[in-house]
């Protein structure tokens, strides 16, 4: 017979872990919209400009500013943690690990384009808690606890259309990168079947946003191959926990078994759907990446 106090502890602790997962999310909500005003007044305005690795990856003072924002926000509320940020990096050294893009989509915002977010994550002994993504120009949050995921308080689920000729994609590739490391003939061939395979095909520009609408059952899929942590960390857990799926592809970036949310590549699609076009091609992506990967590592080879 089960130890009766055995299986109160062990209520106990999932009934500990979900309420301190929601604690979380309130305070990934709270940080959130404490730049929502400073950010819309900049967005349309005048703004300079800066780059980081390439003129595609742009950076300006709003994106530093909201983050130092976001990290005094929450350090100053739950001191046990430690954040990554898109702009400044690692700081802290807590148990609770969040990571923070204080605007997933810095290229539409800095030209004026309404599709740009701000995202928070907090992960714990590698398992995503919590998670926020707020759009500040539609007023539209959606976040994630252990239990659920939210469209401005209230449950979501995703849905997709089950034939892929009749689903909406979201992907940004083939960007210039994807050129570089597929080949350019490779990557418009494979965006050419992605485009006639698709009902529709769009490039928002922000995969935390772009997953999110797929998690709300605006967008049936969304496939990426150069995120980063902080782009997809909420996210990801908005999506499942709405029913819908994430597969992370390591692209020869990270180790086989890596956590989702540290691989480079995905595919999320909205629940009900079975795309075996979009699987094939991203799939292929991912190999081939792996095996270039591979040969550099043995020859020494760059190109």
């Amino acid at each position: 017979m089960p130890n009766e106090n055995a299986l109160t502890s062990s209520h106990s602790v999932s009934e500990n872990a979900l309420g301190r997962s929601q604690r979380l999310m309130d305070l990934a909500k709270s940080a959130a919209l404490a730049v929502r005003e400073p950010l819309l007044d900049a967005f349309r305005s005048a703004m300079a400009v800066d780059y980081k690795v390439d003129l595609h990856d742009i950076v300006t003072v709003h994106d530093k500013r909201a983050e130092a924002t976001i990290r005094a926000f929450i350090l100053e509320r739950e001191s046990n943690s430690a954040i990554m940020g898109e702009e400044g990096g690692q700081i802290g050294a807590g148990d609770i690990q969040w990571y923070v893009d204080p605007i997933d989509g810095t290229a539409n915002f800095a030209r004026g384009i309404a599709f740009w977010c701000v995202s928070i994550a907090a992960v714990i002994d590698g398992e995503v808690v919590a998670g926020a993504i707020y759009d500040p120009v539609a007023d539209l949050m959606f976040s994630a606890d252990l239990d659920a995921a939210y469209l401005n308080g209230k449950p979501i689920r995703s849905h997709a259309v089950s034939d892929e000729a009749r689903a909406t994609l979201i992907t940004g590739y083939p960007v210039s990168r994807d050129f570089r490391l597929d080949g350019r003939e490779a990557a418009l061939a494979n965006m050419g079947v992605l485009v006639e395979t698709f009902s529709t095909l769009r490039r928002p520009g922000s995969a935390a946003l772009s997953i999110a609408h797929v998690a709300a059952g605006w967008a049936d899929a969304a496939a990426g191959f150069g995120v980063n942590a902080w782009d997809v960390a909420a996210a990801i857990l908005i999506l499942k926990k709405a029913g819908g799926r994430y597969e992370a592809l390591t692209l020869g970036k990270v180790p086989p078994g890596s956590l989702d949310f540290l691989c480079p590549g995905y595919i999320a699609t909205a629940e009900g759907s079975r795309y075996p076009t979009l699987e094939r091609v991203a799939r292929s992506i991912s190999e081939a990446r792996i095996a270039k990967a591979a040969l550099t590592q043995t020859t020494g080879r760059t190109g």
